[in-house]
């Protein structure tokens, strides 16, 4: 006698036949509703960063950039007379091309240099340690690189001065001549940064392909064709960023300035930020500083966006 076997019903939520029973429209909308909250709920700590600390301090910055602000009395409106005034003030455009001409070394100094350490790791080694080395001096904080750097720099006991000193027979006085305190500044910049740039155009350098190598060499190109005509194009997106960042980098320098030279000698370091900190800590003219805050904002939005129109940083010529 055949034996019957009995089918039971697949229990519900149960997958039959090894796929999953279709999800009804309400069931799907309820789904989207969890997801919806939990990604809420994951963001929420960084949107109450963001408007505690960067856009509330952003909107009273503007505010206050409009008004006579001392701390010891209450802002009172004012207009455009802080903008006048820094339409006709001297140290404010002096500070200004201080911090062009630092930008400048910073930018060209740290570019190149990054290019040239990523494209010899890149071709040399691929050692997690080394990379990990380089990036070290970008993990110092400023203050303490700053302070290392003015040890090893002292005229009298530096170990960097009396080695040009014992090589060279000059006598350098790095943070304390008007002529070099800028590009002093700089080199400690670039020392900072180098390491993190490298990293970020080694990582780009890793996104080419080894057959636009090869058909260099088949084609006879030297090493240094390849890297003017093959290397720097298609790296053209990771310096554009690299170079974007380290413009806004640069305009903002503070703490090197402010442990080593104060703006000295003769405001000849005097950049943007220590003049916005004097007036705003040292004179306690918040509103002024304020306006000038505004104003580097303003400049460094101009910058930006003109660099990446020029550069055509959405586009790459790897195709």
């Amino acid at each position: 006698m055949a034996q019957i076997v009995k089918e039971h019903p697949a229990a519900p939520g149960r997958r039959t036949g090894g796929r999953r029973p279709p999800r009804t429209a309400a069931a799907r909308a309820a789904h989207r509703r969890g997801d919806g909250r939990l990604a809420w709920l994951l963001i929420t700590p960084a949107v109450a960063g963001f408007l505690v600390f960067f856009a509330c301090p952003t909107v009273r910055g503007i505010y206050y950039s409009f008004t006579s602000f001392h701390i010891l009395t209450a802002p009172r409106w004012v207009g455009l007379a802080n903008w006048r005034e820094l339409a006709g003030d001297p140290v404010f455009w002096h500070a200004l091309l201080v911090t062009v001409y630092f930008v400048a070394l910073s930018v060209a100094g740290g570019v190149l240099l990054s290019l040239v350490t990523a494209v010899v790791l890149h071709r040399l080694t691929r050692s997690t340690v080394i990379r990990g080395l380089i990036i070290l001096p970008f993990l110092i904080s400023g203050v303490v690189a700053a302070l290392v750097w003015q040890w090893m720099l002292d005229p009298q006991l530096g170990i960097v001065s009396q080695l040009l000193d014992k090589i060279t027979g000059a006598h350098l006085l790095f943070f304390s001549d008007s002529d070099w305190a800028v590009p002093s500044l700089a080199a400690v910049s670039v020392w900072k940064s180098m390491g993190y740039n490298a990293v970020l155009i080694f990582a780009g350098l890793q996104t080419i392909p080894p057959s636009v190598y090869e058909a260099g060499r088949l084609d006879g190109a030297s090493e240094f064709q390849m890297f003017r005509r093959l290397t720097v194009p298609l790296l053209r997106p990771i310096l554009v960023m690299v170079v974007v960042l380290t413009v806004i980098g640069s305009f903002q320098v503070f703490d090197i300035v402010s442990v080593t030279t104060q703006g000295g000698p003769a405001n000849a370091s005097n950049v943007l930020q220590m003049y916005i900190y004097e007036k705003g800590f040292g004179e306690l003219d918040f509103g002024y500083a304020s306006t000038m805050s505004l104003a580097l904002f303003v400049l460094l939005v101009a910058i930006t966006f003109t660099q990446m129109r020029l550069a055509r940083a959405g586009e790459t010529d790897l195709n």
